[in-house]
């Protein structure tokens, strides 16, 4: 086990140890957005599978309408007409037009379409009051997507505009990675759950929804949370039940040095393996990052700020791994901070801000232990050990959450 280890080792340690959950499903476009595409697609058809009008209007033979203006106009017979959705099985000839709707199949014999604006709209003959040219307002078959065209790789997150292209392309399910699944486990013989009368002494539990919210938000399961006091029996046994049924487990406090600190019992009740213990960074040092039968179990701090920051920075790139999603991977950005930040920095620190435009703005206060005013932010700014305080319009590294 490593001890006191840079934020970028113990983000290695994790990505080395474990890898993607590759589990697919077989889900109706209705249910795969979100969801990372698990093979490549190629289109089954042409689309548009035939030669389309894009207007209302005529389709004739630009070489029959030259010169047409206003004040002479060139007169052609009308055949027929086509809506979109049927089929004209005859020709276009010389001095012949069809009169045909948007999206409608193209008959042979045309190689343009005039709008019906720039004509009488004619029945039987129609007057065309200008010249169109060869090809234009004329949409040939497989102009969007041809068949076989690969239309998307694997690892793609579907979102609407990928769905609407599987739909056009007469594809109506999609193979994805199943969503990764999640067990909570909080400690603490203080924390109560909201809704309780509040007994002296104690607090509510804000890291089980804080963690769970963001789960939620990242598009993965939550399979079941418990909280256990600080009963290392009870943490332990939890663990092992919810082993087969998820894909990694949280926890929340119990990671430090003091008396009630379980988790560093709880898992060798459980048999887990110790990856690494205390980040060298605040806040949440004393995170343990282990294993437990191949999966992983993160241990992080008690702290709600300190649970969430360590949730961004160390858990989120390896639930991108093991969900295959790179979208979950955060974005680093130099930032110019709109106020000063007047601590002297010994160690590491990350402070919550909000980022836009360049700019990085500090809520007034930023305290480990408060919560209140995450509300807002967007982002968390990156302070290197030794740094002194920093006056307004200082550059610093800013990750995007």
């Amino acid at each position: 086990m490593e001890t006191r280890i840079s934020l970028e080792r113990a983000i290695q340690l994790l990505l080395e140890r474990f890898s993607p959950i590759t589990d697919t499903v077989l889900l109706p476009l209705d249910e795969a957005n979100g969801r990372i595409l698990a093979q490549d697609v190629h289109s089954p058809i042409a689309q548009p599978p035939f030669d389309r009008s894009p207007l209302d209007g005529y389709a004739l033979r630009s070489g029959d309408i030259t010169g047409a203006s206003p004040d002479c106009p060139v007169t052609l017979e009308v055949i027929g007409e086509n809506c979109a959705g049927g089929v004209f099985n005859g020709v276009v000839g010389p001095g012949q037009a069809l009169r045909i709707m948007t999206g409608a199949c193209l008959p042979k014999g045309c190689d343009c379409v005039i709008r019906q604006e720039d004509t009488d709209c004619g029945e039987k003959m129609v007057a065309v009051y200008r010249p169109v040219r060869h090809h234009q307002n004329y949409c040939f078959a497989g102009e969007d997507m041809k068949q076989g065209q690969l239309l998307m790789k694997a690892g793609e997150k579907l979102n609407f505009a990928h769905l609407g292209v599987l739909a056009a392309a007469g594809i109506d399910r999609a193979l994805v990675y199943r969503p990764l699944r999640a067990a909570i486990l909080n400690t603490g013989d203080e924390v109560m759950l909201p809704g309780q009368p509040l007994l002296p002494g104690k607090i509510y539990n804000a890291n089980r929804q804080l963690l769970a919210s963001r789960l939620q938000d990242l598009g993965i399961r939550l399979v079941d949370d418990r909280q256990v006091g600080d009963d290392p029996e009870l943490a332990a046994s939890f663990l092992r039940q919810m082993l087969p049924q998820v894909d990694f487990m949280i926890t929340t406090g119990g990671v430090s040095v003091g008396k009630k600190d379980i988790m560093h019992q709880v898992l060798p009740l459980c048999g887990a393996e110790q990856i690494f213990w205390r980040l060298q960074m605040k806040p949440g040092t004393p995170m343990i990052g282990a294993c437990l039968e191949g999966k992983p179990v993160l241990c992080l701090s008690g702290n709600p700020f300190a649970s969430i920051a360590t949730f961004e920075l160390v858990v989120r790139p390896l639930l991108a791994r093991l969900g295959s999603d790179s979208s979950l991977t955060y974005q680093t950005v130099t930032g110019v901070l709109a106020e000063g930040f007047d601590k002297e920095s010994m160690g590491r620190r990350f402070i919550r801000a909000r980022y836009e435009n360049g700019t990085v703005h500090l809520p007034e206060n930023h305290s480990s232990g408060v919560l209140a005013s995450l509300i807002g932010c967007n982002a968390l700014v990156d302070i290197p050990a030794g740094s002194p305080p920093l006056p307004s319009g200082t550059e610093v590294q800013t990750i995007l959450l």
